[in-house]
């Protein structure tokens, strides 16, 4: 192993959906040259390459990773971490630069895009929390048998598609986070999609016409904004289909963060939730649309696995 403890890989993820990403890349590296860290960078051309390049720094020895990236690199990120044992695992902690369609995690801990200086000097610090990963338990249409982890949440319904019309309509409104949400939503809300689920949550079986459901390790895109990743629960929104003014009205108390307020919302703290049958919903985890589970599957979440960079 070469080891490379003090210095940082960093894998830039260009964002397409933004102007001049060539010019991002050169603002990230400017602003790591005049911090006098000492790093290495690689790009990603494609999806799946962000695990390769973290194995690669983690068989190098290095232990500081930072993905300039959103919340689907970051996952491809964390997954790849928890592919090796927990011995290399602990030595190594993970940062982000938020360069994605969606910095929903990175934004909770208040990093902000184009600050390249203040998030530099963050991690820099060093400042660590071990933070929880939930994992969504399923077989494939092959019959493999498969664990996938996230950070933010799995959206099981109409939302899960609505992250993916999300991310195509993003740059229509100038990187506008809530403007392309709001888009999104009405363009595929009165559609008045529903998928009749079968779920168990702590002691209570759900089984009705089901409209969305959000399994929070963190904020969950506005859906979960009482979840954390640190306190080894998942909050569970599950949305039944509102009538037409309900949903209006939904819509301004998400934009106020109460969206837990609304009577068409019920709201679970759990471990583990078993979705029996999902209806054939689309499923997405941490804003990329999954290939759906094929039959029944279960979401829980493994406490403090990942040392993550924080604000200092």
């Amino acid at each position: 192993m070469i080891t490379n403890g003090n210095k940082w890989g960093v894998v830039y993820c260009p964002n397409h959906e933004v102007f001049w990403p060539k010019k991002t890349r050169e603002k990230v590296e400017k602003s790591l040259k005049a911090h006098a860290v000492d790093y290495d960078f690689v790009q990603s051309e494609k999806k799946g390459s962000v695990a390769r390049l973290v194995k690669m720094f983690i068989n190098n020895g290095y232990t500081t990773i930072v993905i300039v990236g959103g919340d689907s690199a970051l996952n491809d990120a964390a997954n790849a971490l928890m592919q090796v044992e927990k011995a290399v695992r602990d030595r190594i902690a993970l940062g982000i630069i938020p360069n994605g369609t969606m910095n929903d995690f990175a934004h909770y801990w208040e990093f902000k895009e184009d600050d390249y200086d203040r998030t530099i000097e963050w991690l820099k610090s060093r400042r660590i929390r071990k933070i929880d990963l939930g994992y969504i338990h399923y077989q494939n249409a092959q019959g493999d048998t498969c664990r996938r982890y996230f950070l933010n949440c799995v959206n099981i319904g109409l939302v899960a598609a609505i992250t993916n019309l999300r991310k195509r309509t993003h740059h229509f409104f100038l990187g506008s986070r809530a403007l392309s949400f709001i888009f999104s939503f009405v363009l595929m809300g009165f559609q008045r999609l529903e998928y009749k689920m079968n779920m168990r949550i702590n002691s209570e079986t759900i089984k009705r016409k089901v409209m969305t459901v959000c399994i929070g390790n963190c904020q969950g895109y506005g859906q979960t904004p009482n979840a954390v990743p640190y306190n080894g629960l998942l909050d569970v929104s599950v949305v039944c289909h509102p009538q037409t003014r309900q949903f209006v009205f939904g819509i301004y108390l998400f934009l106020k963060g109460k969206i837990l307020n609304h009577r068409s919302v019920l709201p679970y703290r759990t471990r583990r939730i078993e979705v029996l049958n999902s209806g054939h919903a689309p499923v997405s985890i941490d804003g990329r649309l999954m290939h759906t589970p094929v039959g029944s599957f279960s979401v829980g979440v493994e406490q403090e696995v990942i040392n993550f960079i924080i604000p200092s």
